[in-house]
Protein backbone atom coordinates (compact mmCIF):
# COMPACT_ATOMS: atom_id res chain seq x y z
CA UNK A 1 0.00 0.00 0.00
CA UNK A 2 1.41 3.51 -1.28
CA UNK A 3 1.92 6.34 1.67
CA UNK A 4 0.05 9.67 0.15
CA UNK A 5 1.67 12.79 1.62
CA UNK A 6 0.41 16.48 0.85
CA UNK A 7 3.57 18.34 -0.64
CA UNK A 8 3.04 21.98 -0.43
CA UNK A 9 4.28 23.30 -3.75
CA UNK A 10 5.87 25.77 -2.23
CA UNK A 11 8.41 23.11 -1.90
CA UNK A 12 8.81 21.90 -5.00
CA UNK A 13 9.81 25.29 -6.56
CA UNK A 14 12.38 27.23 -4.31
CA UNK A 15 11.82 30.21 -6.76
CA UNK A 16 8.04 30.48 -6.26
CA UNK A 17 8.72 29.63 -2.62
CA UNK A 18 10.92 32.92 -2.10
CA UNK A 19 8.34 35.08 -4.16
CA UNK A 20 5.84 33.99 -1.69
CA UNK A 21 8.39 34.90 1.20
CA UNK A 22 9.05 38.36 0.02
CA UNK A 23 5.63 38.92 -1.40
CA UNK A 24 7.03 39.66 -4.77
CA UNK A 25 4.54 40.19 -8.03
CA UNK A 26 6.53 38.94 -10.96
CA UNK A 27 10.01 37.28 -11.32
CA UNK A 28 11.34 37.09 -15.79
CA UNK A 29 14.01 35.37 -16.54
CA UNK A 30 15.83 36.36 -19.48
CA UNK A 31 17.74 34.32 -21.67
CA UNK A 32 19.31 34.57 -25.11
CA UNK A 33 21.37 32.35 -26.55
CA UNK A 34 23.31 34.13 -29.11
CA UNK A 35 24.00 37.18 -26.88
CA UNK A 36 25.00 34.77 -23.55
CA UNK A 37 22.39 37.12 -21.87
CA UNK A 38 20.99 35.39 -18.44
CA UNK A 39 19.27 37.98 -16.32
CA UNK A 40 16.75 38.07 -13.92
CA UNK A 41 14.37 41.00 -13.38
CA UNK A 42 12.20 40.84 -10.38
CA UNK A 43 8.84 43.01 -9.67
CA UNK A 44 8.52 43.32 -5.81
CA UNK A 45 5.15 45.98 -5.38
CA UNK A 46 3.69 47.85 -7.96
CA UNK A 47 1.20 49.73 -5.76
CA UNK A 48 3.32 53.24 -5.91
CA UNK A 49 3.67 53.19 -9.68
CA UNK A 50 5.87 50.93 -11.99
CA UNK A 51 8.84 49.32 -10.77
CA UNK A 52 11.95 51.17 -11.08
CA UNK A 53 15.30 49.75 -10.34
CA UNK A 54 18.96 48.89 -11.32
CA UNK A 55 20.54 46.75 -14.07
CA UNK A 56 23.41 44.87 -12.06
CA UNK A 57 25.95 42.87 -13.96
CA UNK A 58 27.93 40.49 -11.82
CA UNK A 59 29.56 37.77 -12.13
CA UNK A 60 27.86 35.63 -8.94
CA UNK A 61 28.91 32.36 -7.99
CA UNK A 62 25.48 31.00 -8.75
CA UNK A 63 22.57 31.79 -10.25
CA UNK A 64 20.67 31.02 -6.60
CA UNK A 65 23.01 34.05 -5.60
CA UNK A 66 21.94 36.02 -8.39
CA UNK A 67 18.02 35.57 -7.43
CA UNK A 68 18.46 35.81 -3.57
CA UNK A 69 20.27 39.19 -4.86
CA UNK A 70 17.38 40.34 -6.98
CA UNK A 71 14.86 39.70 -4.55
CA UNK A 72 16.20 41.59 -1.96
CA UNK A 73 17.16 44.84 -3.94
CA UNK A 74 13.70 44.84 -5.64
CA UNK A 75 12.30 44.43 -2.08
CA UNK A 76 14.82 47.46 -0.97
CA UNK A 77 13.86 49.58 -4.03
CA UNK A 78 10.13 49.53 -2.74
CA UNK A 79 10.84 51.22 0.51
CA UNK A 80 13.09 53.44 -1.21
CA UNK A 81 10.23 55.29 -2.96
CA UNK A 82 8.08 54.80 -0.77
CA UNK A 83 9.75 56.57 2.45
CA UNK A 84 11.13 59.16 -0.27
CA UNK A 85 7.45 59.90 -1.50
CA UNK A 86 8.17 58.88 -5.08
CA UNK A 87 5.17 57.66 -7.03
CA UNK A 88 7.51 54.90 -7.86
CA UNK A 89 7.20 50.62 -7.27
CA UNK A 90 10.56 48.79 -6.74
CA UNK A 91 12.23 46.32 -9.23
CA UNK A 92 15.47 45.46 -9.78
CA UNK A 93 17.50 43.36 -12.66
CA UNK A 94 20.61 41.63 -12.39
CA UNK A 95 22.96 40.32 -15.56
CA UNK A 96 24.73 37.47 -14.66
CA UNK A 97 28.13 37.69 -16.15
CA UNK A 98 31.55 39.61 -15.80
CA UNK A 99 30.95 43.15 -16.51
CA UNK A 100 34.54 44.07 -17.67
CA UNK A 101 34.42 41.35 -20.02
CA UNK A 102 31.00 39.84 -20.82
CA UNK A 103 29.32 43.29 -21.93
CA UNK A 104 28.61 44.03 -25.74
CA UNK A 105 26.24 46.64 -27.46
CA UNK A 106 23.96 43.23 -28.72
CA UNK A 107 23.41 41.65 -25.12
CA UNK A 108 22.33 45.17 -23.64
CA UNK A 109 20.11 45.84 -26.33
CA UNK A 110 18.77 42.48 -26.54
CA UNK A 111 18.33 42.86 -22.85
CA UNK A 112 16.07 46.19 -23.64
CA UNK A 113 13.93 44.07 -25.29
CA UNK A 114 12.94 42.33 -22.27
CA UNK A 115 12.22 44.77 -20.47
CA UNK A 116 10.05 46.45 -23.21
CA UNK A 117 7.97 43.04 -23.44
CA UNK A 118 6.59 44.29 -19.92
CA UNK A 119 4.92 47.07 -21.26
CA UNK A 120 6.34 49.85 -18.85
CA UNK A 121 5.76 47.72 -15.70
CA UNK A 122 9.65 47.91 -15.04
CA UNK A 123 11.83 51.17 -15.47
CA UNK A 124 15.62 50.45 -16.01
CA UNK A 125 18.62 52.32 -14.62
CA UNK A 126 22.13 52.17 -14.07
CA UNK A 127 23.38 49.99 -11.25
CA UNK A 128 27.01 48.19 -10.30
CA UNK A 129 28.25 46.90 -13.89
CA UNK A 130 26.56 49.16 -15.83
CA UNK A 131 26.77 52.88 -17.33
CA UNK A 132 25.22 55.78 -18.90
CA UNK A 133 26.40 53.99 -22.18
CA UNK A 134 24.83 50.79 -21.60
CA UNK A 135 21.52 52.76 -20.75
CA UNK A 136 22.06 53.84 -24.05
CA UNK A 137 21.97 50.83 -25.62
CA UNK A 138 19.13 49.64 -23.54
CA UNK A 139 17.00 52.85 -24.81
CA UNK A 140 17.58 51.85 -28.34
CA UNK A 141 15.05 49.21 -27.93
CA UNK A 142 12.73 50.43 -25.00
CA UNK A 143 11.47 53.58 -23.68
CA UNK A 144 10.94 52.33 -20.44
CA UNK A 145 14.92 53.51 -19.19
CA UNK A 146 15.99 55.84 -17.22
CA UNK A 147 19.52 57.28 -15.61
CA UNK A 148 20.71 57.95 -19.27
CA UNK A 149 23.48 61.03 -20.53
CA UNK A 150 22.48 64.55 -20.20
CA UNK A 151 23.55 64.28 -24.26
CA UNK A 152 20.07 62.72 -25.00
CA UNK A 153 18.04 64.38 -22.59
CA UNK A 154 19.16 62.88 -19.24
CA UNK A 155 20.47 63.96 -15.79
CA UNK A 156 23.36 61.90 -16.59
CA UNK A 157 25.39 59.94 -13.50
CA UNK A 158 23.49 59.29 -10.23
CA UNK A 159 26.59 59.05 -8.32
CA UNK A 160 27.03 63.14 -6.95
CA UNK A 161 23.19 62.91 -6.34
CA UNK A 162 23.84 59.60 -4.25
CA UNK A 163 26.99 60.37 -2.70
CA UNK A 164 24.94 63.55 -1.71
CA UNK A 165 21.75 61.38 0.35
CA UNK A 166 24.25 59.54 2.12
CA UNK A 167 26.39 62.77 3.37
CA UNK A 168 22.93 64.17 4.32
CA UNK A 169 22.20 61.11 6.02
CA UNK A 170 25.39 61.01 8.10
CA UNK A 171 25.28 64.68 9.08
CA UNK A 172 21.41 64.32 10.43
CA UNK A 173 23.40 60.67 12.57
CA UNK A 174 26.05 62.88 13.45
CA UNK A 175 23.42 65.26 15.12
CA UNK A 176 22.05 62.63 16.53
CA UNK A 177 24.84 60.78 18.37
CA UNK A 178 26.94 64.38 19.06
CA UNK A 179 24.23 66.92 19.19
CA UNK A 180 25.91 68.37 15.99
CA UNK A 181 26.37 67.87 12.55
CA UNK A 182 29.26 69.07 11.43
CA UNK A 183 31.65 66.43 10.30
CA UNK A 184 34.98 68.82 10.09
CA UNK A 185 37.60 66.47 12.15
CA UNK A 186 35.59 63.48 12.21
CA UNK A 187 37.11 59.97 11.39
CA UNK A 188 34.99 58.12 7.90
CA UNK A 189 35.42 54.98 6.69
CA UNK A 190 34.52 54.43 3.34
CA UNK A 191 34.52 50.87 1.76
CA UNK A 192 33.81 50.91 -2.13
CA UNK A 193 34.91 54.15 -4.14
CA UNK A 194 33.38 53.52 -6.80
CA UNK A 195 30.91 56.37 -8.68
CA UNK A 196 29.13 57.11 -5.40
CA UNK A 197 31.77 56.55 -2.69
CA UNK A 198 34.07 58.88 -4.78
CA UNK A 199 31.95 61.87 -4.57
CA UNK A 200 31.27 60.85 -1.16
CA UNK A 201 34.79 61.05 -0.25
CA UNK A 202 34.57 64.48 -2.06
CA UNK A 203 31.62 66.04 0.06
CA UNK A 204 33.36 64.68 3.23
CA UNK A 205 36.77 66.12 2.43
CA UNK A 206 35.55 69.46 1.28
CA UNK A 207 33.79 69.95 5.35
CA UNK A 208 37.44 68.77 6.74
CA UNK A 209 36.73 64.89 7.78
CA UNK A 210 39.74 62.70 8.23
CA UNK A 211 38.48 59.43 5.44
CA UNK A 212 40.16 55.95 5.20
CA UNK A 213 39.42 54.58 1.99
CA UNK A 214 39.37 50.89 0.48
CA UNK A 215 38.62 48.73 -2.25
CA UNK A 216 39.45 45.74 -4.34
CA UNK A 217 40.95 47.86 -7.45
CA UNK A 218 44.08 49.22 -6.61
CA UNK A 219 44.56 51.85 -9.72
CA UNK A 220 41.48 53.17 -8.68
CA UNK A 221 42.18 53.35 -4.86
CA UNK A 222 45.09 55.37 -5.70
CA UNK A 223 43.93 57.75 -7.42
CA UNK A 224 40.79 58.66 -5.16
CA UNK A 225 43.72 58.89 -2.77
CA UNK A 226 45.39 61.68 -4.69
CA UNK A 227 42.71 63.33 -6.15
CA UNK A 228 40.90 63.69 -2.29
CA UNK A 229 43.75 63.41 0.07
CA UNK A 230 42.36 60.17 1.59
CA UNK A 231 44.04 57.36 3.49
CA UNK A 232 44.15 53.80 1.91
CA UNK A 233 43.76 51.24 4.15
CA UNK A 234 44.09 47.19 3.08
CA UNK A 235 40.13 46.21 2.04
CA UNK A 236 40.44 43.62 5.27
CA UNK A 237 41.18 46.23 7.82
CA UNK A 238 38.40 48.19 7.14
CA UNK A 239 36.15 46.88 10.04
CA UNK A 240 38.95 47.41 12.50
CA UNK A 241 40.18 50.73 12.28
CA UNK A 242 39.43 53.18 15.51
CA UNK A 243 36.77 55.79 13.47
CA UNK A 244 33.64 57.95 13.90
CA UNK A 245 31.54 56.54 11.08
CA UNK A 246 32.01 53.48 8.83
CA UNK A 247 30.16 54.08 5.37
CA UNK A 248 29.62 50.82 3.38
CA UNK A 249 29.81 51.96 -0.34
CA UNK A 250 30.27 48.70 -2.22
CA UNK A 251 28.22 45.59 -1.77
CA UNK A 252 26.12 44.77 0.58
CA UNK A 253 25.74 42.08 3.57
CA UNK A 254 28.82 43.50 5.17
CA UNK A 255 27.67 44.14 8.49
CA UNK A 256 27.16 40.74 9.74
CA UNK A 257 28.30 38.61 13.10
CA UNK A 258 31.55 38.42 12.40
CA UNK A 259 32.58 42.21 11.41
CA UNK A 260 30.37 43.57 14.36
CA UNK A 261 32.97 41.86 16.65
CA UNK A 262 35.59 44.47 15.07
CA UNK A 263 33.56 47.66 14.25
CA UNK A 264 34.67 50.55 16.65
CA UNK A 265 32.73 53.28 15.27
CA UNK A 266 29.45 54.80 16.47
CA UNK A 267 27.51 55.12 13.10
CA UNK A 268 27.29 52.90 10.17
CA UNK A 269 26.01 54.95 7.15
CA UNK A 270 26.88 54.25 3.36
CA UNK A 271 25.39 53.95 0.35
CA UNK A 272 25.51 50.49 -0.52
CA UNK A 273 22.08 47.82 -0.74
CA UNK A 274 21.88 45.59 1.96
CA UNK A 275 23.95 46.57 4.62
CA UNK A 276 22.42 44.65 7.20
CA UNK A 277 23.14 40.78 6.22
CA UNK A 278 20.40 39.57 8.72
CA UNK A 279 17.96 42.71 9.00
CA UNK A 280 16.41 41.54 12.28
CA UNK A 281 19.51 40.43 14.17
CA UNK A 282 22.16 42.71 13.30
CA UNK A 283 19.85 45.73 13.28
CA UNK A 284 19.31 44.78 16.94
CA UNK A 285 23.19 44.18 17.49
CA UNK A 286 23.97 47.17 16.22
CA UNK A 287 21.30 49.07 18.53
CA UNK A 288 22.99 47.22 21.69
CA UNK A 289 26.19 47.94 21.26
CA UNK A 290 25.06 51.77 20.72
CA UNK A 291 26.04 52.47 17.02
CA UNK A 292 23.63 54.25 15.23
CA UNK A 293 22.58 52.57 11.97
CA UNK A 294 20.86 55.20 8.82
CA UNK A 295 19.20 52.96 6.94
CA UNK A 296 20.81 52.23 3.77
CA UNK A 297 17.15 52.31 1.85
CA UNK A 298 16.49 55.87 2.68
CA UNK A 299 19.64 57.36 3.20
CA UNK A 300 20.83 56.18 -0.66
CA UNK A 301 17.71 56.82 -1.98
CA UNK A 302 19.55 59.77 -3.70
CA UNK A 303 19.80 58.34 -7.56
CA UNK A 304 16.24 57.43 -7.49
CA UNK A 305 15.48 61.03 -6.79
CA UNK A 306 17.95 61.63 -9.91
CA UNK A 307 15.83 59.14 -12.11
CA UNK A 308 12.14 60.81 -10.81
CA UNK A 309 13.76 64.07 -11.75
CA UNK A 310 14.74 63.30 -15.04
CA UNK A 311 11.71 61.45 -15.66
CA UNK A 312 9.35 64.18 -14.21
CA UNK A 313 11.74 66.91 -16.13
CA UNK A 314 12.32 68.79 -12.65
CA UNK A 315 16.03 68.89 -13.77
CA UNK A 316 18.91 68.47 -11.56
CA UNK A 317 18.66 71.17 -9.43
CA UNK A 318 15.40 70.09 -8.01
CA UNK A 319 16.96 66.47 -7.58
CA UNK A 320 20.00 68.15 -5.28
CA UNK A 321 16.76 70.05 -3.11
CA UNK A 322 14.43 66.72 -3.00
CA UNK A 323 17.82 64.58 -2.14
CA UNK A 324 18.76 67.36 0.93
CA UNK A 325 15.33 66.16 2.38
CA UNK A 326 16.75 62.95 3.36
CA UNK A 327 18.60 64.81 6.43
CA UNK A 328 14.94 65.76 8.01
CA UNK A 329 13.31 61.82 7.33
CA UNK A 330 16.56 60.34 8.83
CA UNK A 331 15.97 62.50 12.02
CA UNK A 332 12.29 61.87 11.50
CA UNK A 333 12.92 57.81 11.60
CA UNK A 334 15.50 58.22 14.84
CA UNK A 335 12.73 60.25 16.93
CA UNK A 336 10.05 57.04 15.86
CA UNK A 337 12.98 54.74 16.99
CA UNK A 338 13.78 56.18 20.35
CA UNK A 339 9.99 57.02 21.10
CA UNK A 340 9.25 53.46 19.95
CA UNK A 341 11.99 51.36 21.29
CA UNK A 342 12.61 49.53 17.74
CA UNK A 343 15.58 49.84 15.62
CA UNK A 344 15.85 52.60 12.98
CA UNK A 345 15.86 50.05 10.32
CA UNK A 346 12.32 48.46 11.86
CA UNK A 347 11.20 51.92 12.05
CA UNK A 348 11.98 52.82 8.53
CA UNK A 349 10.21 49.99 7.40
CA UNK A 350 7.06 51.58 9.52
CA UNK A 351 7.19 54.40 7.44
CA UNK A 352 7.06 53.15 4.09
CA UNK A 353 5.13 50.02 4.31
CA UNK A 354 2.10 52.77 6.37
CA UNK A 355 2.53 54.58 2.86
CA UNK A 356 2.35 51.75 0.44
CA UNK A 357 -0.75 50.52 2.59
CA UNK A 358 -2.53 53.88 2.86
CA UNK A 359 -2.31 53.95 -1.12
CA UNK A 360 -3.13 50.49 -1.36
CA UNK A 361 -6.30 51.38 0.54
CA UNK A 362 -7.04 54.58 -1.26
CA UNK A 363 -6.70 52.41 -4.86
CA UNK A 364 -9.60 50.21 -3.44
CA UNK A 365 -11.98 52.83 -1.95
CA UNK A 366 -12.10 54.85 -5.35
Amino acid sequence: MFETKEINSLELNPVFGKMFENSHKNIVYCFDKSTGLKAIIAIHDTTLGPAIGGVRMWNYRSEADALDDVLRLSRGMTYKAAITGLNFGGGKAVIIGDSNKGKSEALMRRFGKFVNNMSGEFIAAQDVGTNLRDMEYIRMETNHVAGISEAVGGTGHTGPVSAYGVYMGMKASAKEQWGNDSLSNKSVAVQGIGNVGEHLVKYLREEGARVYISDLDEDRLTHVARKHDAIIVPNNQIYDLDVDIYAPCALGATVNSDTLKRLKCSIVAGSANNQLEDEELHGQMLMDMGILYAPDFLINAGGLISVYAELSGAGKKRAMQLTEDIYKVTQDIFRMSKKEQITPHKAALKIAEKRIEDIRQLKANS
